[in-house]
């Protein structure tokens, strides 16, 4: 009963502008946070189908249920998986199932259709043939690829091995599951397996991310032994896929300036087996980046406040305008919260993500911030991922249902551009790998010695000539002694 109610009152915020979903169902602090967020997105898709069987079987008027309850119950019972609890409300939904269901059917037949989706507003239409898979991230703190493939297999699940391009994804039908063709630590199932009462999920060896989420820890990819900041942190997914990456050894400090949600974090950190993060509650605007706690930060992961816009559950919000104000506002909060990560003085590389598909809060945020920070450059982004950036962006990433089966989501990598010597000509972008290999170096970024030596006789540009003649009298000299 918990799950109706405190997913109603989130509805009515909802419903009345007083917040958006994600914020509003983190902020609850309730127990099964993926099964709410769900339960209300789908809710709120329904919202005017729903009001008109409401209105229509006058069940108010019969039951004196509250208006966004009843919402949430009569979808449950007719769309959803059924009504889960138990009591009062169970016995009075079932009462009134024949004649919510009959009330189904004639807006069916009113509007020549004959599946429940095809009832929703045009702006979620769109995305319907395009439906998100279920992506579980395997939580190597924990377990290993291989372990959870094989305790899948034993439950029944059939293996299909790695994806080999986009499409294999929309082919997944019950208990069959792939590997991800980008990241290799993340599983894909069909859009209606349900792992939240599962054994794996409960004990923390599987975390719920969507794909598009699980791109800046693994993008920024940090090395084991760093110093790393998470920016604005909670709910804690990204952290904990960062503490993965560096085998939770070095140091991970997460901010993030809400209470309720950093403690929500941090039982879902505890969860994960999280040991090597530094949790405070404190605005990252306000950390001092001339502390010598942070003398030794060369990553940072930036996903701040947007307006998620990218969210499917969303979508028909994103087919109004959206204010002008709100939109600026945000962009200049995201750009001052960028514009100061970059103020760590030994920072290297920054991602910077959001999920928005509006290009003030991505493209013009990182084209603003570019041209305050000279010595910071873009870094081109997994060559072979189809969605790009906005040109001239396109090292960027971008994010949707339609194109890569995921959420709306944007991501760019910021790196500081190496010292610059006579003679050299330093291109502008560098190239990330490809492929999720574990632990990728990349030279463009921090070359060798013996690396920066070839480049310079290949150009016949040494950087600095005179060392060099030196070098060669040092060694003419050691051939003349005895």
């Amino acid at each position: 009963m918990a799950l109706y109610m405190k997913a109603a009152e989130i509805l009515e915020k909802v419903e009345q502008k007083k917040g958006a979903v994600k914020t509003l169902v983190y902020d609850s602090k309730f127990q099964n946070i993926k099964q709410l967020f769900a339960l209300v997105c789908e809710t709120q898709k329904y919202s005017s189908v729903l009001q008109e069987i409401i209105d229509s079987t006058k069940l108010l008027k019969e039951t004196k249920l509250w208006i966004y309850l009843a919402k949430v119950l009569v979808y449950d019972l007719l769309i959803g998986h059924g009504v889960k609890c138990g009591g009062a409300w169970k016995t009075m939904m079932l009462k009134h199932r024949s004649r919510l269901q009959s009330a189904l059917a004639r807006i069916k037949v009113k509007r020549k259709v004959s599946r429940n989706q095809d009832l929703l507003p045009s702006s979620f239409q769109q995305t319907q043939d395009n439906v998100i898979p279920r992506y579980v991230r395997v939580n190597t703190l924990k377990t290993t690829l291989d372990d959870v493939i094989d305790y899948l297999k034993r439950e029944g699940f059939s293996y299909q091995g790695t994806a080999m391009c986009l499409e294999d994804l929309d082919h997944l039908t019950g208990k069959t599951f792939l590997c991800d063709l980008h990241l290799k630590d993340l599983l894909v199932f069909s859009a209606k397996t349900d792992f939240h009462d599962h054994f794996l999920y409960k004990a923390g060896h599987i975390i719920l991310q969507d794909k598009a989420s699980c791109l800046p820890a693994f993008l920024l990819n940090p090395p084991v032994g760093g110093h790393v900041i998470d920016a604005c942190a909670a709910p804690g997914n990204k952290t904990s896929h960062l503490a993965a990456i560096m085998k939770n050894k070095g140091k991970l400090f997460a901010f993030d300036l809400d209470a309720k949600r950093l403690s929500t974090m941090s039982t879902l950190l505890l969860r994960a087996g999280v040991t090597c993060h530094q949790l405070a509650n404190q605005d990252f605007l306000k950390v001092d980046p001339q502390s010598s706690e942070y003398k030794e930060v060369e990553y940072i992961l930036l996903d701040p406040s947007c307006s998620g816009s990218g969210m499917v559950c969303l979508r028909d919000e994103v087919s109004e305008p959206q204010e002008d104000g709100r939109l600026q506002a945000l962009a200049a909060f995201q750009l001052h919260c960028l514009n100061h990560a970059l103020q760590f003085p030994q920072v290297q590389r920054v991602v910077y993500s959001t999920c928005s598909i509006h290009p003030q809060e991505n493209e013009e945020v990182v084209s603003a911030c570019l041209q305050q920070n000279p010595g910071f450059r873009l870094v081109h982004l997994l060559p072979n991922w189809h969605e790009r950036g906005h040109d001239p962006f396109t090292q960027c990433l971008r994010a949707s249902t339609e194109k890569t089966r995921t959420h709306g989501f944007f991501v760019a990598m910021l790196e500081r551009c190496p010292p610059q010597t006579d003679g050299e000509n330093l291109p502008m972008i560098t190239t990330m790998p490809s492929s999720g290999e574990e632990k990728q170096d990349i030279p463009q970024s921090s070359p060798s010695d013996e690396e920066q030596e070839n480049t310079q006789t290949a150009n016949e540009q040494p950087a600095n000539p005179s060392s060099k003649k030196k070098r060669r009298n040092r060694k003419k000299h050691k051939k003349q002694e005895p």
